[in-house]
């Protein structure tokens, strides 16, 4: 389902990273040893901004990627 608060979230079985791109801003995050099950009811939610800020912001450590889109480091 489409969300107006995400544009874009991608996952890494392997690492358990979670990378979340806001629309808005275009910020780019990514987020450290996410659980796959909490990954797999995310992209299932309905409200992808509710379910961000109730069981995955101030939960996990993250790295912010960039500001403006893929292959832009932060500064």
């Amino acid at each position: 389902m489409p969300s107006t608060a995400i544009s874009r979230i991608e996952y890494e079985p392997g690492t358990g990273t979670l990378d979340v791109r806001f629309q808005d801003s275009g910020r780019l995050y990514r987020y450290y040893d996410v659980p796959e099950r909490v990954y797999a009811a995310f992209r299932k939610s309905v409200s992808k901004g509710r379910f961000f800020n109730d069981h995955i912001r101030d939960r996990y450590d993250f790295a912010h990627i960039s500001a403006d889109g893929p292959g832009r480091a932060a500064a």
